[in-house]
């Protein structure tokens, strides 16, 4: 969208003016009238989205605009790459050398011809619009760098309103079921709360303990029975690649003989049944299992055998309960609590026009959280609720695109990234980070990181209810999310909008299917990544793989998930032509033996995703080269033996995962020691195996990262109990946010692992080892107690303890996760006891 691209440009050229580049300054004079020409029009390009909606000739002009600083923004980026092989290349500083002479010439041209045409629109939007596009100087570019009130996570999106009665209702139908399948529909229209219900009654704990197994299903509009079984398959463990449907049902049925099971079909639409009386008469019958399909047609639920008696109409929220759920999302961070008496009316009238619809209720909540608490703001979004109500009396759109309508030009830039994937697709938050990073989506101010800036930016999504949690780590940090199908009806419909108008595609999904005249014709493409649905792989041909280098203005390639016919280096032989690229994703690709030799060619390079390469032996010297590296992930990448020396040039790095030492005869690997000079890294991922792969002068590396929030230690496969006396001394420093230790070799705890040198830690977790004890240390002192929030003891079968004293050194505990820990005693957990050495509840919120 037109706002959030002359956003994003705007922060790229003030960046490169900065830089005083030599090329980029031979254009200072052209660029700096672009700049001012575009803040001009930043007042009017904050409207434009909503102004285009309701007016072709704006539309036709946005879009015009956009396409123009889409181009001047490659232009920028070329003149960058230029400067940066002229520095190297010639050491004349006055003029350009031979070979840059055409392009000066038709890049000059080009921009004139760039910067007439926008002074045409703004004229046109002026004097045809009657808008007013000359605001002071200065105020439109500050108003443009105002980051979210809100960018941590502060909504709970678990909380849920008014569902008592239904969850009550459906489990007592679920506890009723016997012989055969009891099939349960909830039915009502989009935005009701269908998936919400279906949810809490899935994540109840009676039904879980009721039901020996569960699989949730999302039922997209597009699916097959095959994709269908897979994913029932995947929630019983089981990947089932080359089976074919038959097989497959075989398979579940052998899962669930003799099981008492609960299915959940989500968002059903096909009304031609067929499909689900083939998967349910290979179903064992007769043990109480049952399924709930959610549904918008109630004759889906009937084809799907649902009786009339077992259908559920969620209805709409009561007054009472849509305010409640209004005051838990716009008032998050004060406990729901509004607080300010002139608010309260305002807000109860945008709360009625929501109809009691939850979806509604949450997105104008989510838009009320993220705006000061100041009686006129609040006014505004009331009455613009108001007039496009008018128009539009969809309560649950309209706040939608309200919602959008208010979002910070950089977050639309984020937001748009989900049209992208398949519906009912569950995203992985790294690849969206990664991508909005490679894009220059993430403002980075005040010196902030900008894996930092990424979170917050997800966080301002999160807190908006405009993107759904699925998945989140024991300490709850998400490491998945997906978005509601009528928040993506809203996006597919805006990127059309724009297509039809003249916008080009710069964004692409890689699937199996993709049609190679695609990447063929589409020269200003700037994103192509593997948008495959859990549980499925990319297979490409060679037709498609070679068509990768003919885009070369691509920021982001993104190949994760992907199975090629050929060996992959020899299909990315030409990848050293993509001058631009700034995030390269190999992650999970097969067959990877080795990063491909042109890699050293990306200079531009921030982020490099090799994580799960299984056969990846070595990494090139060239990788300690690439000096823009932000992210370097070679995590789960079992055969990989040391890292190249020389890792410590990349003074940039933020994020540094699977790092391997070389060992004392490594001579061409990388030391421990090099990790000091790392001053940025936040997020450290250590392998170790042995103790020569710690010297004796570099016990006190980690002292020196005084940014390092997260750390992993993992000792899989270690050998040789030097290993232990050398990590008792690997003592990390003591902002440390968050530690993980895995396959801990020693019988005793480190003696650095107490409260004293770790008085910032909130998150512990000690998975699998021969740790059998704790250090005294450990425990702390009358006076000082660990600050632990979350605690996840997995694996630990020689572990011993009891409650009573692990909570009388962390008394700020929230969760505690505990499994297979057979000699630990007296855990708050329900129904405490064990089921074949795993505690009954292995999660207890305290």
């Amino acid at each position: 969208m037109v706002d959030a691209v002359v956003s994003v440009f705007l922060d790229k050229l003030f960046i490169a003016l900065q830089e005083h580049s030599r090329i980029v300054t031979e254009f200072k004079d052209q660029f700096d009238r672009l700049k001012g020409e575009l803040l001009l029009m930043q007042s009017f390009l904050r409207d434009a989205d909503r102004l285009k909606r309701k007016n072709q000739t704006v539309s036709t002009i946005t879009v015009r605009l956009q396409e123009l600083v889409f181009e001047a923004e490659d232009i920028l980026a070329d003149c960058r790459v230029r400067s940066n092989e002229d520095e190297v290349s010639t050491t004349c500083l006055k003029c350009f050398p031979p070979s840059n002479l055409p392009f000066h010439y038709q890049t000059g041209r080009r921009l004139r011809e760039i910067n007439e045409e926008i002074t045409v629109i703004k004229q046109n939007i002026s004097s045809y619009l009657g808008v007013t596009v000359f605001p002071p100087m200065g105020s439109a570019e500050e108003h443009g760098h105002e980051m979210s009130r809100w960018s941590s996570p502060v909504y709970d999106h678990t909380q849920v309103v008014g569902l008592e009665a239904d969850t009550h209702k459906l489990k007592e139908w679920l506890f009723e079921a016997n012989n055969g399948l009891l099939a349960i529909g909830i039915v009502g229209m989009g935005g009701l709360g269908k998936t919400t219900t279906a949810q809490k009654v899935f994540n109840d704990r009676e039904v879980e303990n009721h039901f020996d197994r569960r699989m949730w299903v999302s039922v997209s509009q597009t699916f097959t029975e095959e994709q269908i079984m897979r994913s029932m398959l995947k929630h019983l463990g089981d990947a089932s690649v080359g089976d074919d449907r038959g097989e497959l049902l075989r398979k579940i049925n052998q899962y669930l003989q003799g099981q008492r099971y609960l299915i959940v079909m989500d968002d059903v639409w096909r009304e031609n049944g067929d499909w689900w009386q083939r998967i349910r008469h290979g179903l064992p019958k007769g043990n109480g299992g049952s399924v709930i399909i959610t549904t918008r047609i109630e004759k889906v639920a009937r084809k799907m055998g649902v009786t009339e008696a077992r259908i559920h109409w969620p209805k709409f929220l009561s007054e009472n309960d849509s305010w409640l759920l209004f005051r838990k999302v716009a008032f998050a961070a004060s406990g729901g609590e509004c607080g300010y008496p002139e608010l309260e009316s305002v807000g109860m009238e945008i709360v009625e026009k929501c109809k009691g619809l939850p979806l509604a209720i949450k997105a104008v909540g989510g838009i009320m959280l993220c705006k000061l608490p100041y009686y006129d703001e609040w006014r505004r979004i009331a009455e613009n609720f108001r007039e496009e109500l008018a128009e539009n009396d969809d309560s649950v759109m309209v706040s939608l695109q309200l919602s959008y309508d208010e979002l910070p030009s950089y977050l639309k830039s984020c937001f748009l990234c989900f049209s992208l994937y398949p519906e009912d697709c569950v995203i992985t938050k790294e690849q969206l980070l990664h991508w909005w990073i490679g894009e220059g989506f993430v403002p980075v101010r005040n010196g902030r990181l900008t894996t930092v800036a990424a979170e917050d930016c997800f966080s301002g999504l999160t807190n908006r209810c405009l993107v759904e949690v699925v998945d989140k780590t024991h300490n709850g940090i998400v490491y998945t999310c997906k978005i509601h199908d009528m928040v993506r009806d809203l996006l597919i419909k805006m990127v059309k909008d724009d297509e039809s108008n003249g916008a080009s595609s710069r964004h692409l999904g890689l699937r199996s299917d993709i049609d190679p005249r695609r990447l063929h014709t589409n020269s200003k493409l700037r994103a192509l990544l593997s948008t495959t649905k859990t549980g499925e792989v990319n297979k490409f041909t060679l037709a498609v793989a070679k068509k990768f280098s003919i885009c070369r203005y691509l920021r982001v390639l993104d190949l994760s998930k992907s199975i090629f016919e050929t060996h992959l280096a020899s299909l990315l032989d030409q990848i050293g032509l993509l001058q631009h690229l700034t995030y390269l994703s190999l992650s999970n690709t097969h067959p990877l033996v080795q990063l491909p030799p042109p890699l050293e060619k990306l200079n531009n390079l921030e982020i490099l995703d090799a994580s799960y390469c299984h056969n990846l032996k070595i990494l090139p010297s060239f990788i300690t080269t690439l000096e823009k590296l932000t992210i370097l992930d070679v995590s789960y990448c079992g055969s990989l033996e040391y890292f190249p020396k020389g890792l410590g040039r990349l003074s940039n790095l933020q994020e540094l995962l699977g790092f391997r030492p070389a060992r004392s005869n490594q001579l061409e690997g990388c030391c421990i020691s090099e990790l000091k000079s790392l001053i940025q890294l936040r997020k450290l991922e250590l392998r170790l195996a042995r103790g020569d792969e710690i010297g004796d002068d570099e016990v006190n590396v980690l002292l020196h990262l005084q940014q390092l929030q997260f750390l992993t230690i993992s000792c899989f496969d270690s050998h040789g109990g030097d290993l232990v006396a050398k990590m008792d001394n690997l003592c990390p420093p003591q902002q440390l946010h968050e530690l993980r230790l895995n396959f801990f070799p020693g019988e005793m705890s480190p003696t650095w692992l107490n409260p004293i040198s770790l008085p910032m830690l909130r998150y512990l977790s000690i998975c699998s080892g021969n740790m059998a004890k704790m250090n005294e240390r450990f425990w702390g002192t009358a006076t000082c107690v660990w600050k632990i929030e979350g605690l996840m003891l997995e694996s630990l079968s020689d572990l011993e303890g009891e409650w009573a004293a692990v909570h009388q050194a962390m008394p700020s505990l929230r969760i505690v996760t505990v499994s297979w820990c057979p000699k630990l005693e007296s855990f708050p957990i329900e129904d405490a006891g064990f089921r074949g050495g795993v505690w009954k509840k292995e999660e207890q919120r305290i």
